[in-house]
């Protein structure tokens, strides 16, 4: 064997091919949640010092709520079961609205799992009837509370009312097309349901069993509702005809909402729907007025509106900034009589060689001086600021939920439209206060 033979006759063979070792079970942590967590906390502790919910609690509880308290029946020394805070009720509703939230069910369910709503129920528990029941009968009082809002805010210094921007919006009405029907159809429709309120109201009568009895006198509150409606609407269809004696057979009535209109919506198309003004201070941006028509045009909605800022406040409005829906001639006679100008655009004339902002030859005075005025530098950026006041927040109630009301009736649409309002005022006086404190 040579010497190199011998060198490596020692060495290690080649090893055999290495196996993998056995895998065991993955180890890992799993939810167990049968366990008792005890966690003591307090709902204060839940928020933060800057969170919206205690901005809304301040704003609510800085207002006059008076009347609320008064309508409570139980007192101290009598017996009787102790009312929700009114208080508290209408916290949650300014901040659903804040948030977007519009149904009653939902509210209550947010009072129970969310903790900006936990905080300002306060471990009150409430239902939802409560909440809807509450949204819609102190119309008079959330209108009362706007000029609260706005009143304070002008005692501050961080309102003027000098210069305001007015707009509208087509709100979508809890009502279907098919609920529109002629008199005809009405008058049908009203004994059917007188029927079956007498019905339900005999089976009432002579049914013993408890149970029975309150699944029929729920039954015999909607067939009532329904009758109420229908009443309602054949009302409502005889004072639109009254002018138009001709159209009462072919007009039409909603069942469903009798006071809700067809009108033009924002996507050329036609639906139940109430106009929504509001009127914004400009350089606040906070909503100083508020109303509800069931006009489809915004034509004849600048004058109440003024007339409203001027009631509330005891002030007229010096300079109002609107679109071309709103300046009719006739408008702006009237406004610039009441010492108030109007800014609005002026339409494009036919003729392409006109000078648009020439008075005409039949012009009024005041419309005149409309034309001469948009015509100058400043007048437009002044207009400038319909955009950035109106339109925004109309554009902001929007993304808050107002698209589509889930109450029926002029009156509830125009509580809805007040707690919007008040919604963003509450904000708006966040960002003021914030904003002159950091100045």
């Amino acid at each position: 064997m040579s010497e190199s033979g011998r060198l490596f006759a020692d060495a290690p063979k080649e090893p055999p091919e290495a196996q993998e070792p056995v895998r065991g079970e993955p180890r890992v942590l799993r939810p167990n949640r049968a366990q008792l967590f005890l966690r003591p906390t307090d709902l204060e502790s839940l928020l933060a010092e800057d969170h919206p919910a205690r901005a809304v609690w301040d704003f609510v509880t800085g207002l006059d709520l008076s009347p609320l308290y008064a309508e409570i029946q139980s007192v101290e020394g009598q017996a009787g079961r102790p009312a929700i805070d009114p208080a508290m009720l209408l916290a949650l509703w300014v901040y659903a609205t804040v948030e977007g939230e519009g149904s009653a069910r939902g509210l209550e369910r947010l009072c129970e799992q969310h903790d900006a709503y936990r905080w300002i129920a306060g471990g009150v528990r409430v239902s939802y009837r409560t909440l809807s029941e509450f949204r819609v009968a102190h119309e008079a009082l959330l209108d009362a509370l706007l000029t609260q809002s706005v009143a304070r805010l002008m005692e501050a210094g961080l309102v003027r009312l000098n210069r305001v921007a007015q707009d509208g919006m087509r709100v979508r009405a809890s009502a279907g097309a098919a609920s529109y029907r002629r008199r005809k159809r009405l008058r049908e429709c009203l004994r059917t349901a007188e029927q079956q309120v007498a019905a339900l109201r005999r089976e009432l009568d002579e049914d013993p069993g408890a149970s029975s009895r309150r699944e029929k006198a729920a039954r015999e509150r909607a067939a009532k509702g329904r009758l109420a409606r229908v009443k309602q609407a054949l009302a409502r269809l005889k004072e639109d005809t009254r002018e138009h004696p001709e159209q009462a057979e072919t007009r039409r009535t909603s069942t469903t909402d009798p006071e809700a209109r067809v009108m033009k919506m924002a996507d050329g198309g036609f639906r139940p729907a109430y106009n929504v003004q509001l009127a914004t201070e400009t350089e606040s941006q906070v909503v100083v007025g508020v109303e509800v028509s069931t006009a489809g045009t915004d034509a004849h909605e600048l004058e109440p509106m003024l007339d409203q800022i001027e009631q509330r406040y005891g002030q007229g409005v010096a300079e109002v900034l609107v679109d071309g829906g709103y300046a009719g001639h006739e408008n702006i006679e009237q406004a610039e009589g009441r010492g108030c100008r109007i800014y609005a655009p002026i339409p494009t004339p036919r003729d392409a060689d006109r000078d648009p902002h020439r008075p005409l030859k039949g012009d009024a005075p005041a419309v005149a001086r409309w034309r001469r005025r948009m015509g100058e530098a400043s007048a437009k950026q002044k207009y400038k600021q319909r955009a950035a006041t109106a339109e925004c927040v109309n554009a902001q109630s929007r993304n808050r939920g107002l698209y589509r009301l889930l109450v029926r009736g002029r009156q509830k649409a125009r509580s809805v439209a007040l707690l919007f309002a008040l919604a963003h005022n509450a904000m708006r006086t966040r960002a003021l206060v914030s904003a002159r404190a950091t100045g």
